[in-house]
């Protein structure tokens, strides 16, 4: 397996749960270092898309289980997502969402402006048509997330190599018998890869393509803020993808900037920064007066239709991946990683991911893209 971050470990967990032996995991920095644990925290299952409903939905079942397996508190929290609309169209979105997100069984629902900013007081309702708010969702630490199951794992017998690269890829024809890393070669004839950002240049080593293009984004950790609202949602302006939940004593923040260039430079930039005091100024200004305590920037891994890439390569013999992700990658882990337990094991997993198979984007049956994203 290639990559440690969410989806890594919880794949390490649940193979090795399920009897699998022989685990490897290698990771070239320190488990969780790439995106996952530069991650905003959010989990939900609010998407337009039934199969990413599922996924979301089946991962805060297991979120919840956590702390009794694999055992490890992740401050889960649930106050909600809330995301604000201010055009038609989204409102229309996420009506026909909402309804797709209540047949699954979820207590989703479209509300007024006033109802908004009951439950996020932060906000000016200035220019808001409706609101959607999901009361099962929230967020949690990524890290202690990766943690509980990279422990887990390792109790149950998996091998979880950090500091460790791989070189390349070798096979016949089209099975694979080796990965060789900076530490010395690996012989198995199956390779999982969960490399986030960094999965189109492994998927070529054994000659697979994986469109994921890396594209940074930025959050900010504001200083203290008095009389936060201890249970404040995820709180996200749809048409310019701002958000913020709280963090602490203060408040996580973000949103994505549409001039950033793909790649995988990490340096903090201030480029967005006017965009983001902008909207701000229009959608919660009070959040104006905080001061910055930190912040950091991290990858997302794109895709075409910001969708994931799940599935088995139908090129190379047991290549497996699990990558593309797109923003919602650490809020599926724990349900990827029973996907992929099971097309391991041959068996049918608990939801139909064959649209999102990396085949998808060589024929005419690209999935519809996601729209609920941020």
């Amino acid at each position: 397996m290639i990559g440690g971050g969410v989806m890594g470990t919880s794949i390490a967990f649940h193979l090795a749960e399920a009897g699998v032996r022989d685990i490897v995991l290698v990771e070239r920095d320190s488990l969780g270092s790439g995106s996952t644990c530069k991650a905003a925290g959010g989990v939900r299952a609010n998407f337009s898309d039934r199969l990413n409903i599922a996924l979301g939905a089946r991962s805060l079942e297991l979120f919840h289980q956590f702390a009794e397996r694999p055992g490890q508190e992740i401050d889960l929290r649930t106050p909600g997502y809330l995301f604000l609309l201010s055009r038609p169209e989204d409102v229309a979105l996420f009506e026909a969402s909402t309804t797709l997100q209540n047949d699954a069984g979820l207590p989703t629902r479209v509300i007024s402006p006033a109802e908004a900013h009951r439950l996020s007081p932060l906000i000016s309702t200035e220019g808001l048509l409706a609101a959607c708010f999901s009361p099962s969702d929230g967020h949690c630490t990524p890290e202690s997330v990766v943690l509980g199951y990279a422990a887990a794992a390792r109790r149950l017998g998996a091998v979880l190599r950090t500091g460790c690269e791989v070189l390349d890829i070798e096979g016949r024809g089209n099975t694979i018998h080796t990965v060789v890393t900076d530490q010395g070669r690996i012989e198995t004839s199956t390779v999982i890869c969960v490399a986030g950002a960094w999965s189109a240049a492994v998927a070529a080593m054994a000659g697979v393509d994986l469109p994921v293009t890396p594209l940074k984004r930025q959050v900010l950790i504001t200083e203290p803020i008095t009389g936060l609202p201890p249970d404040l949602p995820m709180t996200i302006d749809f048409s310019s993808s701002f958000y913020f939940h709280g963090e602490g004593k203060g408040l996580l923040l973000g949103m994505s900037d549409p001039d950033q260039p793909p790649g995988f430079d990490l340096t903090p930039t201030d480029t967005w920064l006017p965009r983001l005091t902008a909207t701000m100024e229009q959608r919660a200004p009070t959040i104006l007066d905080a001061g910055v305590a930190s912040g950091w920037a991290g990858l997302y891994e794109v895709t075409p239709d910001h969708n994931a890439l799940i599935g088995e390569a139908d090129t190379t013999n047991r290549f497996l991946y699990a990558t593309g992700f797109s923003g919602h990658g650490f809020l599926q882990g724990p349900a990827v990683g029973e996907v992929i337990r099971d097309l391991y094991l041959g068996r049918k997993p608990f939801v139909d991911i064959t649209p999102l198979n990396a085949h998808r984007f060589h024929t005419a049956t690209t999935s519809h893209p996601e729209r609920n994203i941020v």
